[in-house]
């Protein structure tokens, strides 16, 4: 397990995957009908984070270089929460229960003006409810950055 997107990433492994079965691409279409709109470029590959239980996620914006305006995540294993806390005014913030088989989208503004985390262990509550952190897999469909072809996308990196 590893440390990534310059140290945010702490307890993870990760890939960049393009193949799957064919339930599987199933879900992934669903998703992408869900979160992007029909003029979006979807990134070629899509990314698979693995977070150990005690891993987790420091604030962080995703680099508007390497991913578009939408980046949504298919949560898998174990319930998180995610802290949303606006860049500029920190004070605006919420908090969002990813159970199990649950989708979240940044898109926009939550995309960009947002920094987001996944709670520690030690960290994880939803209001009073404390979230039990395990081991947690998330499988991330990203947009192609304004400007970029789809020819273009083997030059990013692993993960935004």
């Amino acid at each position: 397990m590893g440390q990534g997107l310059v140290g945010a990433i702490h307890g993870f492994r990760e890939t960049e995957k393009s193949r799957w079965s064919e339930a599987s691409r199933a879900i992934l279409q669903r998703v992408q009908a869900a979160a992007f709109g029909p003029g979006q470029t979807l990134l070629s590959s899509v990314h698979v984070l693995d977070l150990e239980a005690r891993g987790y996620i420091k604030p962080h914006v995703d680099s508007i270089k390497f991913c578009g305006a939408t980046i949504a995540g298919l949560s898998l294993l174990s319930p998180s929460v995610m802290r949303l806390v606006h860049t500029q005014n920190p004070g605006e913030w919420l908090e969002l229960l990813l159970e199990p088989g649950s989708l979240y989208i940044l898109r926009d503004s939550a995309r960009y003006d947002f920094s987001h985390e996944i709670l520690r262990d030690e960290e994880s509550f939803f209001g009073e409810r404390r979230i039990p952190r395990g081991r947690r897999i998330s499988v991330i469909c990203r947009s192609l950055p304004e400007g970029m072809g789809p020819g273009e996308s083997g030059q990013l990196p692993p993960a935004c």
